[in-house]
């Protein structure tokens, strides 16, 4: 990156290392592509408006990732307000993967929580974020964050078909 231009014009000098890692990072936490494509859009527009007021500011991948942070954030408390019916957990044949279909399986899980408690298990155990940052991104104080971590974990364990099986 050369650093020549400022302003808006400075995200296209990191578009095209930064739209696979946004999109990547948004991804991963979501696992779905039309919510993905949608938070990655906000995220540039987001970045384009941060540019256009601040012209000495300077994107990075890293910085791209946060906002990022933020717009999933955004998403997941706007569908608190508004949920979305969720697919039943697919069925899947062992293959041996056991690894991969425990991810599955908390994917799935996590799906079925509430926005809010889906936002905060991947602000802190996806993100590795310590429970301030997860509170600031949420909007919450600490104390109501730490609650709904508690919540939140307890819902997981709840939901999670492995832990059914165990307990028969």
């Amino acid at each position: 990156m050369s650093g020549e231009h400022t302003g808006p014009e400075a995200i296209l000098e990191v578009y095209d290392e930064a739209l696979p890692a946004v999109y990547g990072y948004v991804f991963r936490r979501c696992s779905d592509r039309r919510i993905a494509e949608d938070v990655t859009s906000e995220t540039f527009l987001a970045a384009m408006d941060t540019m256009r007021r601040d012209r000495t500011a300077s994107p990075n991948v890293g910085w791209l990732i946060g906002v990022a942070r933020h717009k999933l954030a955004d998403h997941w408390r706007r569908a608190q307000r508004t949920p979305e019916p969720v697919d039943e957990l697919p069925e899947h044949p062992d293959d041996g993967w056991d690894a991969h279909l425990d991810r599955m399986v908390a994917h799935a899980t996590l799906a079925q929580l509430s926005p809010i408690n889906r936002a905060v298990l991947t602000l802190r155990y996806v993100d590795d974020l310590p429970v301030a940052d997860c509170a600031h991104i949420l909007g919450r104080t600490v104390g109501a964050t730490e609650a709904l971590l508690t919540r939140a974990k307890r819902a997981f364990r709840e939901a999670y078909p492995l832990n059914q099986s165990a307990k028969g």
